[in-house]
């Protein structure tokens, strides 16, 4: 509830993740989050600053700042640019007739770029704490008029703030309530936007947890609700990285409940304080805000939205890709509806092709690439990690081949005691994840890929050599997963295990040659061993080639 605390709840001790959510409902389009970078001047000053909103048509950005050459504590400020290419203008102070002597914040654009809605402590007339206002315009280039408070059917005795209406102007969500006394995300609609506010109805216990959760942002379509937690001094949801963490939750159609929140992850949440999630009015850019203690630490960061185009995997965008996106033509498939960013249509179409073209015949970085061992090596002892810092090592004397692999080099493991090692790299039950590898030679009951003291992800069944794997849901219904994929007939063969958080699928090929469902996985905070079992056990050594492992932190769909 930044800045939204009274004079008088100020006074009062404020006693009071990622894993994704196997099972929730997912955004529309897949999509990861790049580097976040904080903004530099004139966005950020070195006062305390934090991003609003943005205009749909991308020329107007509204902040809240306590730089020098406000009215009063945190005012609202605008920036302007002429174009969606060109650099931010240096913000202007809105002026006595929006800010007050008090704290005036959370600001948001109508579509239509008439109508600013905020919250502020400041202004007279109000109904306890802080209230919700809207102020108007004529045109876009007219000036803002007087602010007028929503009346005692949104605002109460409680705090009231953190406003963000629809794109159709029909719905306006918002968050209430006390310190002490919990604060939720409610919603207030209207039949058209010349008729009053009705009653506000409170999001249900998806939405609102027993924690403190706010500053909602809904999409343009009405089907994405971005929320953060309310407070930096907690408490906070479950799951998060330690601090405010963003979470974002959708649904079906506008008629239908929210889904399960799931957190946005690492790279834009982290154990600071994040809050206040915005996409750029264009979908390519994550605005947030994030500070390091409390909200005199704050200022705006941005991470761009990458969309997710290598679908099977293999790290490059290729006639594979392009193949798959075309099989899924004409359906709504969220793997592949990836344009426009960063939610997608509901349609696999020309839109989204476009994309993937843009990105044709390139190698990838998928930010939910999670550990990728290439075995490129030439000697020594490690097997580098390309994309993190997950260093295999060598045991036994396995043989390095430069020449021998199926891309580039490989490993020659002498199904004795050859193997390599790594460090924690993900935990099975967390969430979605898949592990890919190249793989020539073995005998039934060999392994590929396994967690320390854990499970067999990836191995050669008895007794016929066919892919298998032991990663398993716990109790008596938790079983191995047999495939028909015969991978031990001297051929090269890139195997997989997929776990969409609610099945087990296994690939040859980027053939699905198995499939279950399974409630969970057993987890495990274990290194990885390549080319041996769990426990080292005699015989379960692999004898043959091992080449590019790959773990993602997503479902893969070869």
């Amino acid at each position: 509830m930044r800045r939204t605390v009274s004079t008088a709840m100020k006074l009062v001790s404020l006693v009071l993740v990622t894993a994704l959510v196997a099972g929730v409902q997912s955004a529309k389009a897949e999509f990861v989050f790049g580097t976040p970078t904080k903004l530099g001047p004139p966005m950020n000053s070195s006062y305390a600053d934090t991003l609003d909103c943005i205009s749909a048509d991308g020329l107007e950005l509204y902040l809240e700042s306590t730089r020098p050459g406000g009215v009063g504590d945190w005012d609202l400020w605008v920036a302007r640019r002429d174009t969606t290419d060109a650099d931010w203008g240096e913000p202007v102070n809105l002026g006595p007739a929006i800010n007050s002597a008090k704290s005036d914040t959370y600001a948001c654009i109508s579509h239509d770029g008439l109508e600013l809605y905020f919250n502020s402590a400041g202004w007279p007339d109000g109904y306890g704490g802080f209230d919700i206002w809207v102020t108007r315009r004529a045109t876009k280039d007219a000036g803002w008029g007087p602010p007028v408070n929503l009346g005692p059917t949104v605002n109460g005795p409680t705090e009231d703030a953190t406003p963000w209406v629809s794109a159709d102007g029909l719905e306006l969500y918002f968050m209430s309530g006390t310190v002490g006394g919990g604060v939720s995300i409610w919603v207030t609609r209207r039949e058209t936007k010349n008729d009053p506010w009705g009653t506000p109805v409170r999001l249900g216990a998806a939405i609102n947890s027993s924690t403190y959760q706010g500053v909602p942002c809904l999409s343009a379509n009405g089907l994405t609700l971005f929320f953060s937690d309310a407070l930096p001094s907690g408490p906070f949801r479950s799951g998060g990285f330690g601090g405010e963490d963003m979470w974002v939750t959708t649904r079906a159609t506008t008629d239908d409940e929210w889904g399960i929140p799931r957190n946005l992850g690492r790279p834009v949440n982290s154990s600071w304080n994040e809050e206040g999630p915005r996409p750029s009015p264009d979908g390519s850019t994550l605005y947030f805000n994030r500070g390091s203690g409390g909200y005199e630490t704050f200022a705006i960061w941005q991470a761009p939205i990458v969309p997710i185009v290598d679908f099977n995997g293999d790290g490059k965008v290729d006639i594979t890709d392009l193949l798959r996106l075309i099989e899924h033509w004409g359906q709504n498939e969220p793997a592949f509806d990836i344009a426009p960013p960063p939610f997608g249509d509901g349609m696999v179409d020309a839109k989204d092709l476009e994309v993937l073209m843009s990105y044709w015949q390139q190698e990838v970085n998928d930010p939910r690439l999670a550990a990728s061992w290439r075995l490129d090596e030439t000697e020594g002892v490690v097997a580098a990690d390309r994309v993190g810092e997950n260093d295999g090592t060598l045991h036994g004397g396995p043989l390095w081949q430069p020449e021998g692999g199926k891309t580039g080099g490989a490993l020659r493991l002498d199904g004795v005691d050859d193997y390599v090692s790594t460090t924690f790299v993900l935990d099975p039950a967390a969430g979605p994840f898949s592990v890919f590898a190249w793989v020539k030679g073995g005998t039934p009951g060999q392994v590929i890929v396994s967690q320390a003291n854990g499970a067999n992800w990836l191995m050669s069944g008895a007794p016929d050599g066919t892919l298998a794997t032991e990663l398993k849901e716990s109790g008596r219904s938790g079983k191995p997963l047999v495939s028909g994929g015969v991978i031990t007939d001297g051929a090269w063969h890139r195997v997989g295990l997929v776990w969409d958080g609610s099945n087990r699928i296994l690939y040859v090929d980027d053939i699905e040659v198995a499939r279950d469902t399974q409630t969970t996985l057993v987890g495990t905070y274990a290194g990885l061993h390549v080319g041996a079992g769990s426990t080292l056990a005699p015989g379960s050594f692999w004898s043959g080639l091992i080449d590019e492992v790959r773990v993602y932190q997503r479902a893969v769909m070869p």
